[in-house]
């Protein structure tokens, strides 16, 4: 079959690999090439078990790679050789200098449109994948189109939408797929070419177009908007507690209402993953630049309910365990920041095992898919940690389990044969409220959900 489009994607994470391997599959007339600066990132992505985690993922690797879906180092022949380059390096928070803790750091962002740069030897339609702040594409332009020498680079916006766990299921049916340009004839035509691409699977009605900056604002102003619906409900699931109400009804309730809707309303120990907090606080910086203290600081609120959702976890679990937890043993169900995932950046369950080690607690730390981030993630902390992968082990010998993740697997558990390997009184607090409560309640625990009154022996 004759290759149509030659199409790169410089970065193999958690967007730039499921993605790829989607457009291969829809695309059977393009050929990918997905590189990176991690020589064991790509040698897992050329393997049998992937560097990431995925529903359906192993499979739609499986039969495009080696047919048009290629996985290499050679990031300065992967420049040359494609007419298309998607960016999806890492932006993290800056950790230093002016914007520490909130504004993006676009180091790896520069450096790559640099190499582009350097290596290209014939005109490119660059496109964002990695959420940049407002007006970052304009700081590419400059960089890319600064050699007069007729190679000329047009950037879009293509921002994703994913999320993890259900990643493989939103590419092949997205709610929606943006695509910002600029509105200049060349800056049409390539966004244009996009189009095309994501229409061989997606219906036309589907694919957004805007200009540039509206769609790199867009997806900050998305996920903001997500998380704010999840710290709202947290916020009053505190009250809830205090008040004799029941979370779970208050959100049915709420949901209910067509104007408001269902989704995200479930109460819990708070958001996690690469993008909400990060998203957030780059917005939170982005306002304070133009001026906009007070739209800076309703956003920031935002993330300081999620911070004190997780604080007053650990308070509940205090209070409720006799005010100490010194030499106690804690079992952690769950450390991915959601279920289907083995992703632990910025779970709620880091924060969790941190706290609880301070209060000299130990921890059994249990998940069927982040064992190894978790090991990583709490390397070096002052305390006893074990990493135990089967929850009904794990549980054995503690004064309390903390559930942290929503994996399926948690409600199906035989509770009665866990019950009586524990130390008693025996407690869970269902940090995602996902347990039945009552039955749990029944065979002798004591039940600590988010948002509803305890369920107690004493």
């Amino acid at each position: 079959m004759t290759v149509q489009r030659n199409i790169l994607c410089i970065g193999a994470g958690y967007v730039g690999g499921p993605t790829m391997a989607m457009i291969a599959h829809k695309c059977p007339h393009c050929r990918i090439t997905v590189v990176d600066v991690n020589p064991d990132r790509i040698a897992a992505w050329n393997s049998g078990e992937l560097p990431i985690y995925e529903p359906g993922l192993d499979q739609l690797v499986a039969a495009t790679r080696g047919k048009n879906l290629f996985f290499s180092t050679d990031i300065e022949a992967g420049i040359r050789e494609n007419e298309i380059i998607f960016v999806s390096v890492n932006t993290p928070t800056k950790t230093f200098g002016l914007g520490a803790g909130m504004a993006a750091d676009l180091q790896h962002w520069e450096k790559t449109a640099r190499q582009i740069l350097e290596f290209s030897r014939s005109s490119k339609i660059v496109i964002e994948k990695s959420t940049l702040p407002v007006k970052t594409a304009l700081a590419m332009e400059r960089i890319l189109n600064t050699r007069a020498n007729g190679v000329h680079f047009d950037v879009l916006s293509n921002p994703e939408f994913l999320a993890e766990g259900t990643a493989v299921r939103d590419l092949e049916n997205p709610d929606r797929v943006l695509i910002g340009s600029r509105e200049t004839e060349r800056g049409q035509k390539a966004r244009e070419t996009l189009v095309e691409i994501y229409g061989h699977w997606i219906p036309r009605e589907k694919i957004i177009t805007s200009n540039i900056w509206s769609s790199e604002l867009s997806k900050l102003v998305s996920n903001a908007f997500l998380a704010q619906r999840i710290s709202s409900i947290n916020a009053i699931s505190a009250l809830c507690e205090k008040a004799e109400a029941d979370i779970t009804e208050v959100s049915r309730a709420v949901g209910m209402d067509s104007r408001v809707g269902a989704k995200f309303l479930n109460a819990s120990i708070g958001f996690g993953g690469s993008c909400f907090k990060k998203d957030i606080l780059n917005l939170v910086y982005l306002c304070r630049h133009y001026g906009l203290d007070e739209v800076a600081d309703y956003w920031e609120s935002v993330v300081k309910i999620n911070q004190y959702q997780q604080e007053r976890f650990i308070r509940n679990m205090l209070g409720a365990m006799f005010n100490t937890l010194a030499g106690k043993k804690i079992c952690l169900w769950g450390f991915a920041f959601k279920s289907n995932t083995g992703d632990t950046r910025e779970s709620p369950a880091i924060f969790i095992a941190r706290r609880l080690l301070e209060e000299q607690a130990e921890i059994i730390v249990s998940d069927p898919k982040a064992l190894k981030n978790a090991r990583a993630d709490l390397a070096g902390l002052a305390g006893r940690i074990d990493f135990v992968e089967d929850p009904v082990l794990a549980a054995r010998g503690c004064h309390a389990i903390a559930l942290l993740t929503e994996w399926d697997l948690y409600r199906h558990l035989d509770f009665q044969a866990i019950f009586a390997t524990m130390d008693k009184p025996a407690f869970i607090f269902d940090g995602r409220n996902i347990l039945d409560h009552r039955r749990c309640f029944e065979i002798g625990f004591n039940v600590y959900p988010v948002g509803k009154a305890p369920l107690t022996h004493f």
